[in-house]
């Protein structure tokens, strides 16, 4: 497993109602994805990835 996890950003950058709908994530965690170890990045992710599975049903 590679020690660097690189940001779920997808240059598609467009928030609505905080949460930026390229990569799922919300304001918050975009904020503080650079001092977040690396299960917090794991954590946030996949909450990203449910996120944006809601947006597209």
């Amino acid at each position: 497993m590679a020690n660097k996890i690189d940001s779920p950003c997808i240059s598609a950058c467009q928030l609505k109602g905080g949460m930026c709908t390229g990569c799922g994530r919300r304001i918050e965690e975009i904020r503080q994805w650079k001092s977040m170890k690396r299960p917090e990045k794991l954590a946030t992710i996949k909450r990203a990835e449910q996120r944006r599975k809601k947006l597209n049903q």
